[in-house]
């Protein structure tokens, strides 16, 4: 097995327009503070002068910021987005992330008119920057996957056996059925309903269905909670593969599994890295790819990293796709809206 370590010193963040602008509100917050040291009120504030400086001089500025403190900007961000966006989003084209860095970073800009060009994607789906948008932006992708497979029925079943099977993993790592039973039965539940009517409505599931259930808190983080344990359950269960490329988040200093575990995988508001998706897309037997919109490699493309699992076509589903950004997962569609 082979894994790809990421972590925020191992590329430069291109800066982008959302983070220009998460660093000129810091840059004003602390001209007001030492404004307030001063004791003056005419200070004149770096902002106002924006206009008089070139976006080469701004972009220099943010540039000498090492990637960890990119990466804190970019989390600042989505810290504010989250407090208005649902945990997950209706399905939107693409062109609006792309307007979002016109203006800022002409390579983020070049690398979405690759996505859409080069290899047809045409939406996104957001997810709330809360530490669990890995874990949301899979599940419901993972649920969408099913209910558009050419086979149904086969991925259906084959989902609900696969998940049955995780039952004595989660066990032999140490956790008492009282813990996950519930947020296992929600999950499952959901999937039974792509092709079983639902008792209480007698509807079966569709995308609207599934953004509602999603939507809910409850339900939600029911789900985020039962995949964190599989996942902790997958790398418990093979650590010598796994604990190679075990690290605290912040430290970066190795950690055995069990605190790893603990700290990085159960604990909600984490964020996840390649190890948590290589572990989780392995227990779910799914293939999955990852684009990288983060500054890595070429500057006209996205780079992809890919986890293959199962042969093509082994359940019926076709393969999760996910973009990253620093910090935060979305998912990829290949059609930019639900209808």
């Amino acid at each position: 097995m082979h894994y790809l370590l990421i972590t925020p010193h191992s590329s430069q963040f291109v800066v982008d327009n959302p983070i220009r602008n998460e660093y000129r509100r810091r840059r004003r917050r602390l001209h007001l503070e030492r404004a307030a040291r001063l004791g003056v009120t005419d200070l004149p504030d770096p902002n106002a002068l924006s206009d008089e400086l070139s976006a080469a001089t701004l972009d220099s500025d943010l540039q000498s910021l090492t990637p960890a403190q990119l990466h804190e900007l970019q989390q600042n961000m989505l810290d504010e987005a989250s407090e208005e966006r649902p945990l997950i989003s209706p399905l939107a084209s693409l062109d609006v992330l792309r307007q979002e860095y016109e203006g800022g970073s002409t390579s983020f800009v070049k690398k979405i008119d690759w996505l859409q060009k080069e290899k047809g994607f045409k939406g996104i789906r957001r997810t709330r920057g809360d530490g669990d948008c890995f874990y949301r932006s899979l599940a419901f992708s993972y649920v969408e996957r099913i209910m558009r497979a050419p086979d149904v029925a086969l991925a259906v079943a084959t989902s609900v056996s696969v998940l049955q099977s995780t039952l004595q993993m989660l066990q032999l790592a140490g956790f008492e059925a009282m813990v996950y039973e519930d947020f296992y039965e929600i999950f499952v539940s959901i999937i039974q309903q792509v092709i079983t009517p639902d008792a209480c409505d007698g509807k079966t599931l569709n995308t609207s269905i599934l953004l509602e259930a999603f939507q809910d808190p409850q339900t939600s983080n029911s789900i985020v909670v039962f995949l964190r344990l599989l996942t902790s359950a997958q790398i418990r269960a093979d650590p010598e593969n796994y604990e190679p490329f075990l690290f605290h988040q912040d430290t970066f200093e190795p950690l055995p599994v069990r605190e790893f575990c603990e700290t990085s995988v159960e604990s909600v508001g984490r964020e996840a890295d390649h190890v948590q998706i290589s572990a989780l897309s392995r227990a779910l037997r799914i293939n999955i790819k990852v684009a990288y919109l983060d500054g890595r490699g070429d500057d006209k493309k996205v780079d992809f990293v890919e986890l293959k699992n199962v042969e093509d076509g082994y359940n019926g589903m076709n393969e999760v796709v996910l973009l990253y950004r620093p910090g935060h997962y979305d998912s990829l569609e290949y059609r930019e809206s639900d209808d």
